[in-house]
């Protein structure tokens, strides 16, 4: 497996592309990407079309058996700005959740929140990332990643419209930092050296913000400003002890409100 180039499954979010920096035009890379959605890539993992993912870090209790790439992520330190819950009305009211689906972590993460620290349940049902759909369909739309950004720009608090920011309300209830997704994939699916050269990835990958930014606003319009502050000041893509105290903390909140039935062990590569 480890002599040809190992099939990477990525995710086309903004928030992806500093781990992803220069692995797909490197000449002779170790690396083929494959695009796809958080949840998409954990299935397309389990059913061997990937070596390694950026897979929910709820995948990984759930798959059990995986190895984790060390010190990288897609987490946050607070506010994410792009895991929100919008609502109208009050926040205790809400008994149906419209759902973006494309994470499953996040979908946890508002479970947790909702029983854990607001003492709620809700119904929560699929729906495409429409906001205004799932407003009608629903009380409440969980939305997440790049459909999110065009929200921050403009005035959500309008006609009794409101929304938890998940990053900043998991950190007010924890204090941790809360980790997203991380690259994982089964035991001896990866070299020491590709390993090592994700590591590099995401360090240049933090180098050159400004120019990620600048072609993700080429693409998609919108403010080169917002996209370069979002990626600087509220991704973070450590995973140290603090984002590990986080995730276990996830896990036991998890399976103690029966989500997952093991908490897992962190294994690295």
């Amino acid at each position: 497996m480890n002599g040809r180039r190992s099939r990477l499954g990525a995710v086309s979010f903004l928030n992806t592309r500093p781990l992803t920096y220069g692995l797909e035009e490197e000449e002779g890379g170790a690396f083929e990407l494959v695009y796809d959605l958080p949840s998409a890539c954990a299935d397309t993992l389990a059913a061997g079309g990937i070596d390694v993912g950026l897979i929910p870090v709820i995948e990984y209790a759930r798959r059990g058996g995986d190895h984790i790439v060390p010190d990288l992520a897609i987490g946050a330190i607070g506010e994410v700005l792009t895991v929100r819950l919008f609502f109208r009305g009050e926040l205790a009211d809400v008994r149906r959740i419209a759902a973006d689906t494309s994470s499953r972590t996040s979908v946890v993460l508002l479970q947790v929140l909702l029983q854990a620290k607001y003492g709620m349940t809700a119904e929560f049902v699929p729906a495409p990332p429409d906001l205004d759909h799932m407003l009608h369909v629903a009380d409440a739309a969980l939305l997440i990643g790049d459909p999110v950004l065009p929200l921050v720009e403009t005035a959500t608090e309008e006609a009794g419209r409101h929304s938890l920011d998940l990053g900043h309300e998991w950190h007010d209830f924890t204090g941790h930092p809360f980790v997203f997704a991380f690259w994982a994939g089964a035991e001896g699916a990866l070299t020491a050296a590709k390993v090592t050269r994700l590591q590099r990835a995401r360090q240049e990958g933090e180098q050159h913000l400004p120019e990620i930014a600048a072609a993700f606003q080429r693409e998609r319009a919108g403010s080169v400003e917002l996209y370069e502050r979002y990626l600087r000041d509220h991704i973070c893509y450590d995973l140290g002890a603090q984002q590990k105290a986080g995730l276990q903390e996830f896990y036991r909140l998890a399976h103690q409100l029966g989500i997952i039935t093991d908490i897992p062990r962190l294994r690295f590569y």
